[in-house]
């Protein structure tokens, strides 16, 4: 299974088409989640209903087996690192940013943490006009 740590923005289209790539390359499954911490009002990264059903018909073209979760409430680093540890996990796909010299000293917290603490390969992927 690859899990796909998805943002409704282009660091998330981008780290889902490298997940639908790495699943077929691999004859996997796909998991993409979408969570947000739920302590803002406004969350742009968590996708609302039509953005879900565009990402269900983009993932369903595929002909890849996939589930899209979106849990609410919960802190997105550990929903992913627990993703992570299921037995059939074998990728965790995210989006990121590009970093000028000084910011390449930091990645977003979210990011760090996974690379970090991630117990599987991690593919960190960004768009190519960033």
């Amino acid at each position: 299974m690859i899990v796909v740590g998805y943002t409704a923005d282009r660091y998330g289209h981008t780290a889902l088409e490298h997940g639908i790539a790495e699943a077929g390359l691999r004859g996997t499954t796909l998991l993409v989640i979408n969570s947000t911490a739920g302590d803002a009002y406004v969350d742009r990264r968590f996708a609302g209903a039509g953005q879900v059903a565009d990402l269900e018909t983009r993932l369903a073209e595929t002909g890849l087996t996939f589930e899209v979760i979106q849990p609410v409430g919960v802190d997105a680093a550990d929903e992913l690192l627990a993703a992570m540890d299921r037995p059939e996990a074998e990728l965790l796909v995210i989006g990121i940013r590009h970093r000028n010299p000084v910011g390449k000293l930091l990645l977003g917290s979210v990011a760090q943490q996974l690379i970090l603490e991630c117990p599987k390969p991690v593919l960190a992927v960004k768009p190519a006009d960033d």
